[in-house]
């Protein structure tokens, strides 16, 4: 790794700038899900204990420059403090005399939390004045936004040139993971894609024939790939006008043998509901006033002899619609048997993706995973093979 990590820094008596992702979901004023809090704990305490003096800085929404009251990251202490177990000192804004202050008086087990970044329009136009005014206030900086890092701004690479840099704890995770997966992983390889459409999984789809030995492709998604194969899929959720960039992808991985793995048998029904009465027909037989809905066991089993084949298994997407059952059934076993194989040792196992987490966190699979990135957009364009901004200026 061309980067340098907390252990690679001396950061006795110094502020360390820290970039964390702590945009959390809130509802009537408090925070309803405090993941992304829980990830950053590792990197504040490693910081306490080198003796540096950690001041965060992150966004919240979407404020485009402008100051509001609905975006500030003042609600996010109580539940901060109960989950860091230190004393959160706010600052109201990211620069100048002001967050000066809050960080020259901290004390000993305080941490100083510096108002939204994104209330300056130059953040996301990574504005050297405004990456100066926050290098003003450190003498470290530490990257622990991976979520963040598919962002060219200025908290998230400005500084990182700006000053001495390093990865935070999350942040050396997430990229650890990633590599052993995509960059030198155990063979084979094994990525399993799901979600509704190609179209907005193509540079995905196209950097992962290249680099895994098998592909299984569910969801909306395989739909559209068999439909390609001239398959009638009646009225199911498919893109037909993509089926000649189907085709495509199937022919670039017979080149670059990667074996892509679709349904052989689905789960239909006439309408998407919950309990909707349904039948499981081969993948070729969906009746004409029919959708599917899900994999069916045959595709299952072959799913399963994929995961007990792979040493290193990539996961993005549902198989099936799974917020509903019983078309969760697909997603939930194959979910199921690759938590087992890595809590076995017999398989390294890295998810991410919006639905992702929420498909394997409802399947009661997600702590079975070797890793599981919080990142959406950064984490699958990561795997789309893309440079990260927020990556490549730590390697600067």
């Amino acid at each position: 790794m061309g980067w340098n990590t907390l252990d690679d820094m001396d950061l006795e008596g110094k502020r360390v700038l820290t970039r964390v992702d702590i945009n959390v979901p809130m509802e009537d004023g408090e925070v309803t899900d405090a993941t992304r809090i829980e990830r950053i704990a590792a990197t504040v305490q490693t910081i306490l204990d080198k003796g540096g003096k950690p001041v965060l800085l992150a966004h919240f929404g979407r404020p485009k420059g402008e100051r509001r009251a609905d975006m500030s990251l003042q609600p996010l202490i109580p539940t901060m403090e109960a989950v860091l177990g230190v004393e959160v000192v706010f600052a109201s804004d990211c620069i100048g005399p002001a967050a000066a202050a809050v960080i020259d008086g901290l004390g000993e087990n305080q941490i100083a939390l510096l108002e939204n970044t994104r209330f300056h329009a130059g953040e996301e136009k990574n504005d050297p004045e405004l990456v100066a005014g926050m290098a003003a206030l450190g003498d470290v900086y530490c990257s622990d936004a991976f979520s963040a890092a598919h962002r060219a701004h200025a908290s998230t690479t400005g500084l990182a040139h700006a000053l001495p840099a390093c990865a935070g704890r999350l942040m050396q995770a997430e990229l650890e993971a990633l590599e052993g997966a995509l960059g030198t992983p155990a063979r084979p390889v094994l990525a399993v894609v799901g979600g509704a459409k190609v179209s907005t999984k193509l540079d995905l789809l196209g950097n992962l024939v290249e680099k895994v030995d098998m592909l299984v492709i569910g969801g909306g998604m395989a739909n559209t790939f068999l439909a390609a194969k001239g398959i009638d899929v009646g009225k199911s959720l498919a893109e037909h006008e993509m089926t000649g960039t189907a085709k495509e992808i199937m022919a670039k991985a017979e080149t670059a043998g990667c074996r892509i793995i679709l349904p052989t048998d689905v789960v239909v029904a006439r309408e998407f509901k919950e309990g909707a009465e349904n039948e499981t027909v081969p993948a070729d037989a969906c009746p004409s006033d029919a959708m599917i809905l899900d994999a069916g066991p045959d595709s299952v089993a072959a799913v399963i002899a994929a995961i007990d084949e792979a040493e290193t298994l990539i996961w993005n997407g549902p198989l099936g619609a799974f917020e509903i059952a019983p078309f969760d059934a697909a997603t939930n076993a194959a979910a199921k048997h690759a938590a087992e194989r890595s809590e076995l040792g017999k398989l390294v196992s890295v998810a991410g993706g919006g639905d992702t987490v929420a498909a394997l966190n409802k399947a009661g699979a997600a702590s079975g995973f070797s890793y599981i990135s919080t990142a959406g957009g950064a984490f699958l364009e990561w795997m789309e093979g893309k440079t990260l901004p927020g990556v490549a200026a730590l390697e600067a």
